[in-house]
């Protein structure tokens, strides 16, 4: 059983695999229109149940796409509209969705819930976010990343603002994939060392922003609230000399490239001048969703790597 909770189910080959993989087939599809199936049609006659416990744009309609556009049908669920927000166990929905779909996304909070559905389910369960990872959203990042050319190995990429699960996925994809992570955090939320150690020697954390950024090949952010955070006025003020402005990536190389998971509130974590510039690659990261989700339902499914 192939289950997609985080980087590491994957492992260096399983990712190569998969980039590898949404690369061709998003080649493959140049000029064409969103709803034509790809040619053969991978998971024709497959059902993925999506169950979003947490609010979703990009999460929500990339993977529902990346099975209509392989051929297959999903099913999008509400927790507040199915058993499991009325008491049913994360163990009982599992096993009850196994007998209807071939694989299962969730998008929730605690970490510990994926992983107990994965531990009961019969089909494929792939981690949408919780709050301890977002492996999908990183490995579209390194799909925008390859496709300007540039090598994982020996990457250098700069981080800016909280320690959060986005970050946590960079750095366990770093120590992966060999590429070095340089996060700037301020006092108080900077990543766990049980985070750090995911990157086996290639990340680490400082505290000041215009180090982090030096000789990097790309600058990342993310929003500094997430959903549900509480205490936004004191944490804004902390994050505020971790902002990207044009000064900071002026810092980084010249050919450095910008990333946002997004949402974004511009003017917080990042200026409207980077993430609306000639740097930054955030509606290649965004569309790279689809296409990097699409190979990963087929390497959960056993089709590659």
């Amino acid at each position: 059983m192939r289950h997609f909770l985080n980087l590491s189910d994957a492992g260096p080959d399983g990712i190569a695999a998969i980039l590898a993989d949404a690369l061709d087939r998003k080649n493959a599809r140049t000029g064409w229109t969103k709803g034509r199936i790809d040619r053969d049609a991978p998971l024709a006659g497959h059902v993925l149940a999506m169950i979003f416990e947490k609010n979703s744009t990009r999460t929500r309609v990339s993977f529902d796409m990346a099975v209509r556009q392989l051929g297959g049908q999903s099913i999008v669920m509400e927790a507040g509209q199915m058993q499991l927000g009325r008491g049913e166990t994360v163990s009982d929905t599992a096993r009850v969705l196994s007998g209807y779909v071939d694989a299962i996304m969730i998008r929730t909070d605690e970490h510990a819930k994926v992983e107990e559905m994965a531990a009961h389910a019969s089909v494929p369960v792939i981690n949408g976010l919780t709050d301890a990872s977002h492996p999908c959203q990183i490995m579209a990042d390194l799909l925008t990343i390859i496709e300007q050319g540039k090598s994982l190995p020996g990457l250098k990429v700069a981080w800016l603002g909280d320690g959060n699960n986005v970050l946590a996925s960079i750095i366990e994809a770093a120590g992966l994939m060999q590429f070095d992570v340089v996060a700037a955090c301020p006092q108080g939320f900077q990543p766990s060392e049980a985070d750090l150690a995911l990157g086996q020697g290639r990340a680490k954390c400082v505290g000041n922003a215009c180090e982090a950024v030096e000789g990097a090949d790309v600058v990342v952010t993310d929003t500094w609230i997430s959903m549900g955070q509480a205490h936004a006025e004191t944490k804004l003020a902390a994050m505020m000399p971790f902002q990207v402005d044009a000064a900071l990536m002026a810092a980084a190389k010249s050919d450095a490239k910008f990333l946002h998971c997004l949402p974004a509130h511009r003017g917080e974590e990042v200026t409207p001048e980077v993430i609306d510039g000639p740097q930054s690659l955030i509606w290649a990261e965004a569309e790279n969703r689809l296409h990097a989700q699409k190979s990963i339902l087929r390497w959960c499914l056993g089709q590659i790597g």
